[in-house]
């Protein structure tokens, strides 16, 4: 666990998992062997495995405690789930996600409000959990936001992501579709970011004159700093998605802005930067 300050905002990164992913070659379209030689520098050994060729990816919630709320922004993979094009997020059965939470201070009734990013498999897994051979939701006194065009773009695949992590809860009646600008209060609000997914946000905070942004997988490794036109095979409109990327980087370049990533390396917050034509991510200490 790593804990920042926004604030009066508490932010505590809730860890599920750190694994060993793709290779770059694999992951983004268009990465290149010359990428690679001009930045293998500062990507070995943190980005990516020395060993394996593979990326690191963090798989992580943001526990955010307001002076009001108890928040979760996202919710990892969960157990029981069935996905098996990544063997590593199926039929898990180590709940040392739900472990970290209760580590952190905090039980899973004690949860207001479930913000998630988008409705990929490794950003609402914990949504539900199995119980007595049925998906219920894991928090049981909240209320989970969705944004209503990513929940309208998941109820039509009518994956099986969306059936065990997301229709639970809005069969549980805990579920609400809301835009995609949608302000909590005067220290959480919702972005657009799309791209990736059709209704994919981000999370912004706001306290006492410090902010923050939470951005989900509107980038997925620091690379995508240096090169935003860089898209992963998973985003769903990788043109949006780029011109989502460098908007946000120029937003929140050499910003007193505070941005937490899902999938970046450890410690996995930090500050964008200015770099050439392009940016870099510096990280913050916990």
């Amino acid at each position: 666990m790593a804990d920042w300050q926004l604030g009066e905002i508490e932010v505590t990164s809730i860890l599920e998992q750190v694994a060993e992913f793709m290779t770059l070659e694999e992951f983004f379209d268009g990465f290149t062997p010359e990428m690679f030689e001009a930045n293998k520098d500062w990507l070995l050994p943190n980005v990516v495995s020395p060993a394996s060729g593979k990326i690191i990816l963090p798989i992580q919630s943001y526990l955010v405690r307001t002076r009001h709320h108890t928040i979760l922004i996202d919710t990892c993979v969960g157990c029981h789930k069935k996905f098996k094009w990544v063997p590593e997020w199926n039929d898990r059965r180590d709940d040392t996600y739900l472990r970290n939470l209760k580590a952190a201070g905090v039980d899973p009734a004690e949860i207001d409000y479930v913000f998630c990013t988008h409705l990929h498999v490794d950003h609402c897994g914990w949504n539900t959990q199995l119980e007595d051979g049925r998906f219920v939701p894991t928090f049981p006194n909240a209320k989970y936001i969705f944004s209503e065009p990513e929940y309208a773009a998941a109820a039509e695949t009518n994956s099986i992501v969306f059936r065990e992590s997301v229709l639970p809860v809005m069969e549980a009646k805990q579920a609400e579709l809301v835009a995609m600008d949608f302000a909590l209060d005067d220290n959480i609000s919702l972005s657009p970011t799309p791209g990736h997914t059709a209704g994919h946000v981000a999370v912004e905070m706001a306290s006492n004159g410090v902010l923050g942004a939470m951005s989900g997988d509107l980038m997925h490794s620091p690379l995508q700093c240096l090169y935003p036109a860089l898209c992963p095979t998973v985003d769903l409109d990788p043109a949006m998605a780029s011109a989502t990327r460098q908007k946000f980087l120029e937003d929140h370049a050499d910003r007193d802005k505070i941005v937490m990533t899902a999938h970046f390396p450890l410690p996995s917050v930090g500050r964008v930067v200015s770099q050439g034509d392009a940016f870099r991510f510096d990280y913050l200490e916990t």
